[in-house]
């Protein structure tokens, strides 16, 4: 993870969402973080961190887990061929 100044970003935007598709990058304002710049390398790699970060997704992946935790769920070798 790279830090950088966002008097920096501001100037080669275009050359830190370059890198950012291979590493986050930092943002810093006086020293301090202050964001995250994340590049996307495709679309796919839009499409994917979008659903990482869905609430609606991440609420159905906690409910599923809680389902199994609690032993209501279906074993695929349990079903009839």
């Amino acid at each position: 993870m790279k830090e950088v100044a966002l008097s920096e970003i501001k100037d080669e935007l275009s050359k830190y969402l370059r890198l950012a598709e291979d590493e986050e990058i930092v943002i810093t304002r006086h020293g301090k973080p202050a964001g995250l710049l994340i590049g996307f390398a495709s679309e796919e790699d839009w499409f994917d961190y979008r659903l990482e970060h869905d609430p609606r997704f991440l609420q159905r992946v906690e409910s599923a887990r809680k389902s199994v935790r609690e032993g209501r769920v279906t074993r695929i070798e349990d079903l009839a061929p």
